[in-house]
């Protein structure tokens, strides 16, 4: 009981990290760059990993063939998910990015059934249907609306979702071959260099490398770019490995609904956001969606068992 308790609260941290990223996201893009952003992240992020290899004086031992196989994954996630993540947050709002990111479950379980060949119920994939039903609805009034950059920015925060789905697939079976720390400590890395490469050939060619470590001297930058390299990319990590040894994944799923309440509530309090009534209405669409899914699923489960 003392475990699933400390799972569930470990899960509910977890949700909320993982809502205020959003916020911390356009906070950092208000002084930096896309690019630099994740750089400068991914800085933070790779430093704080090291600190704890050094801490836990564990040893990562992998071969070379190994490195190749988790790079090739490392460029789902972090590479493809931040970028499209972050250049999404430029075009639109943190709480309607975190309304589209909710529904990650919902195509991990699609991608599942189709490379994994695991199985869903009818029940399931009529509340898949809904679920995506509730991205389209928002993406389509925030075009009927005239908001074509928020159209393409809630674009690519969905390809941000769909690259979190694959990862989610792919990275199955190499979590069972290797530590949670050995790939974080190796995505962390490829993250570092693969995004400072860019953002400092970028300024390279446009010749403005002296602006490459200003937006440190923003203290809200340096806040907000603490909090999403150590607690939104290490942080959440560990936590979210923790609750799932604990508790079933269908459930700790779940908990992403409540990362989507916190995400929209962020944006709204502090960033002063504009949340129209048709995002109220498609919210509600993909939780339930995204709720029937793992209930329809877990519910299967029991019937299977009997």
């Amino acid at each position: 009981m003392i475990e699933n308790r400390n799972a569930y609260i470990a899960a509910t941290i977890y949700a909320i990290i993982i809502g205020l990223s959003f916020m911390f996201v356009k906070v950092t893009l208000t002084v930096a760059t896309p690019l630099d952003t994740l750089a400068h992240r991914f800085t933070i992020a790779w430093i704080a990993a090291t600190v704890l290899f050094v801490l836990k004086k564990e040893s990562i031992k992998v071969t070379k063939k190994d490195v190749q196989q988790i790079a090739l994954l490392a460029i789902l996630y972090p590479t493809l998910f931040f970028a499209f993540q972050v250049f999404g947050l430029v075009h639109t709002s943190s709480s309607e990015a975190g309304i589209i990111q909710a529904t990650i479950p919902i195509f991990t379980l699609i991608f599942a059934s189709i490379i994994l060949k695991e199985s869903s119920t009818r029940s399931q994939k009529i509340a898949i249907g809904l679920s995506v039903l509730g991205v389209m609805y928002i993406m389509y009034m925030n075009g009927a609306g005239g908001t074509n950059t928020s159209l393409f920015g809630a674009g690519l925060i969905l390809l941000s979702a769909l690259t979190s789905s694959l990862y989610n697939v792919f990275a199955r079976k190499l979590t069972q071959r290797y530590s949670l720390f050995t790939i974080t400590y190796i995505m962390t890395l490829f993250g570092f260099i693969a995004f400072n490469g860019l953002a400092l050939s970028n300024h390279v060619m446009n010749g403005t490398v002296d602006q490459f470590m200003q937006p440190f001297g923003h203290w809200d930058f340096v806040f907000a770019i603490l909090y999403l390299g150590i607690l939104s990319s290490l942080g959440t990590s560990y936590l979210s490995n923790y609750a799932l040894s604990k508790i079933d994944a269908s459930k700790m799923s779940v908990f992403s609904n409540f990362a989507t309440l916190i995400t929209i509530l962020a944006g709204v309090i502090f960033l002063n956001e504009e949340f129209h009534s048709y995002h109220i209405a498609g919210s509600i669409i993909i939780i339930i969606g995204v709720v029937s899914t793992n209930y329809f699923g877990a519910r299967g489960k029991s019937n299977e068992k009997i």
